[in-house]
């Protein structure tokens, strides 16, 4: 057992403050790694401040971790020491339920184990996150990471990344298709990013006009103002698929008018309040509509790599851990673009 430094809150309306964790011995299938950046997502912000209930305090986030691995134990084949290694929203599963055979280990029977405010599958030993200088996890939910991109702005693709990744495949989105994704914030700008490197023509569907030239930088080809009742008639019956990553409410139905015969439309976003559907909005055209949760370990491997492939990484603002307090607030003014990431020398 060794001892990590963090930063951990204490109760939902508690700072951020230095703090301890316990990090287990290395087993013989667990990695070490020491961590060099951990990402902020907005899923960090309702659990620290207790927005979805069942917190569990003192509670250290933070599931976009990359860094270098530090120690392996005995029966390891998948790191060595030295390796950039990375690990995302799940530190295990049950591994042999339905769910886990398909490798959707998000939606273990048993409950997945949660990188923090959560237990090990023991149900009893708590998890504590990235926003520290170490952890000790299974290498089985451990990712690797190619050398050749900016770390820092890797760590986001832990959740971020996986959780636009994942929906883009499962409509096996090809060249030629067309996407809109409604949103250009965390998981926005990550969707359009991925979209068009997978050959897509993307348009950034958004109630801001200023976000146009940000979208066209990051890889849109067009550009809907959705603030303008217009825009719902001029792209009536455009898209194949509809990446939707607000969590504000908004109206469903006006989107699903804008898939094309049997598009769909996923909600990437929880907005706080149940949104009506309309039983035609889905009727006339065949459309679907429905719903998308990060992905599982292999997908998630799957997406760093093609992410090495394309030159892709989150757009980020690097902070120290001091900082963390502020970022949060900034994040509920929309005040980033569009990552926040932690350095953790800062610690």
């Amino acid at each position: 057992m060794t001892l990590a430094k963090a930063y951990a809150v204490s109760s939902p309306t508690a700072a951020f403050a230095p703090f301890q964790v316990e990090r287990r011995a290395v087993g013989a299938h667990d990695v070490q790694i020491e961590i060099a950046f951990c990402g902020i997502c907005h899923s960090d912000i309702h659990q620290v401040r207790d927005e979805w209930g069942g917190s569990k305090y003192p509670m250290v986030p933070g599931h976009e971790i990359v860094g270098r691995v530090t120690a392996v134990g005995a029966h390891v084949t998948k790191f060595q020491i030295g390796d950039l290694a990375g690990v995302g929203c799940m530190v295990d599963s049950c591994r042999t339920c339905p769910s886990c055979e398909r490798q959707l280990e998000q939606f273990c029977q048993k409950g997945s184990a949660f990188t923090y405010n959560g237990t090990e599958m023991d149900r009893k030993t708590p998890t504590y996150g990235g926003y520290s200088s170490s952890v000790v996890v299974d290498e089985a939910f451990s990712l690797k990471v190619s050398p050749k991109l900016d770390l820092a702005a890797v760590a986001p693709l832990l959740c971020a990344g996986i959780t636009t990744y994942s929906p883009l495949r499962r409509f096996k989105t090809k060249a030629g298709d067309k996407v809109g994704v409604v949103g250009l914030g965390g998981l926005g700008h990550m969707a359009v990013k991925l979209a068009a490197a997978m050959g897509a023509e993307v348009t950034m569907l958004s109630t801001s006009p200023s976000k146009e030239a940000d979208a066209r930088s990051l890889g849109a080809h067009h550009f809907g103002l959705t603030s303008d009742p217009a825009t719902f008639k001029t792209l009536a019956g455009s898209f194949d698929l509809i990446i939707d990553t607000i969590s504000a409410p908004h109206d469903y139905n006006k989107y699903l008018g804008l898939l094309r015969l049997e598009g769909a439309m996923v909600l990437l976003g929880v907005p706080p309040e149940p949104t009506p559907v309309a039983a035609g909005s889905l009727i006339f055209g065949h459309k679907v509509l429905t719903g998308s949760l990060i992905g599982g370990i292999a997908e998630t491997q799957e997406m760093l790599d093609f992410c090495a492939e394309h030159g892709i990484v989150s757009d980020i603002e690097l902070i120290p851990v001091q900082q963390v307090d502020q970022a949060y607030d900034r994040m509920l003014k929309n005040d980033v673009r569009y990552r926040f990431v932690l350095d953790m020398k800062t610690l």
